[in-house]
């Protein structure tokens, strides 16, 4: 079963342009009617546009081919044929639109809203055109213009102002929960998170979007568990803040092994802005382990949470807000 469809590889084409009409008047009383062909529509063009609606690229995957109508051939009585309709492809926020060979990338949508990414074919001109004092009766007209095709890779990379970032069930999606309206699906087994989840934290300073991560095993960057298929999601957050289970045994090596796999994935993440939460201080000992993680960790900025009591909640609220305005 497709955890998260963050990605697809595609066909697609604009439309081809219709041809252009060879045709001769035919109207009583006139013994030779001049020509009058008219012009082939022009093909359809294709179009990706941001829609924040759309959450994954399932349908991209389902469908893989899509087409933009061509245009109509053109007619009689100078008639124009009809353009073809555009086809207009609908994408998540985030969307990067890479060649599929080389995958240099053809066009990021965080900066675009919507844009032609093939234009359709021009239609060809009918024998009306083609008429001079040395040819009366033309018996030629153009062909319609091609459309253009690419086989291209369709991929998400979340855009949030704060990635939480942790081992599955550390409390990312509680911390979400508690506060947002997101609603993610929030149980006490590994991976309840499949797939990025995206809040909005409503404050003085502006609204801070929130993505939860799914969870991060150790050996992530080199195809652990859901190896990098999610790491890349965090490239894009302003802020990273790190969730540390201080109910897991090995709580006071988290926060390296994270530091480590990010570090695998892109050098860049080690010194993006970021926060420390020590969750769930609520559990046995709680207060004391917050203590050795600080201990562990003096130059960091850490923060205590229990996500059942709301502890420590308004605090980290104030953390997001200075770092994401800084």
């Amino acid at each position: 079963m497709e955890i998260f469809a963050d990605e697809a590889s595609i066909e697609v084409y604009s439309g081809n342009g219709g041809k252009g009409a060879v045709s001769f008047r035919r109207e009583k009383y006139i013994a030779k009617g001049g020509p009058d062909g008219g012009d082939g529509g022009k093909g359809g063009n294709l179009i990706f546009k941001v829609d924040k609606s759309v959450k994954t690229l399932a349908y991209l995957r389902q469908k893989k081919l899509f087409k933009a109508p061509n245009g109509q051939p053109g007619m009689g009585r100078r008639r124009h044929g009809l353009d073809g309709e555009d086809l207009i492809i609908s994408v998540p926020p985030g969307t990067v639109i890479r060649d599929f060979e080389t995958r240099q990338i053809l066009k990021d949508l965080s900066i675009e809203s919507e844009f032609v990414f093939l234009q359709g074919g021009k239609g060809g001109k009918g024998n009306y055109h083609f008429k001079s004092s040395v040819k009366q009766a033309p018996v030629y007209a153009q062909p319609g213009i091609p459309g253009q095709y690419a086989k291209i890779r369709v991929e998400i990379n979340i855009i949030a102002d704060v990635g939480f970032v942790g081992f599955p069930n550390a409390g990312k999606s509680s911390l979400l929960n508690n506060l947002t309206n997101a609603n993610p699906e929030i149980a006490s087994y590994p991976f309840t998170t499949k797939s990025p989840n995206l809040g909005v934290l409503k404050s003085s300073a502006g609204d801070i979007v929130l993505a939860d991560i799914p969870g991060i095993m150790e050996g992530a960057s080199h195809g652990t568990g859901l190896g990098i298929r999610f790491l890349k999601h965090i490239s894009r957050t302003k802020v990273l803040a790190f969730l540390i289970d201080l109910s897991d045994e090995n709580f006071l090596d988290s926060f390296k092994i994270l530091m480590g796999e990010l570090s695998e994935f892109s050098k860049e993440l080690v010194d993006r802005p970021r926060v420390i939460i020590g969750s769930k201080i609520d559990c046995d000992d709680g207060v004391d382990k917050f203590e050795q993680l600080k201990a562990k960790l003096p130059s960091e900025q850490i923060f205590p949470l229990s996500n059942y009591t709301m502890e420590g909640l308004d605090d980290i609220i104030l953390a997001f807000v200075k770092k994401v305005h800084e």
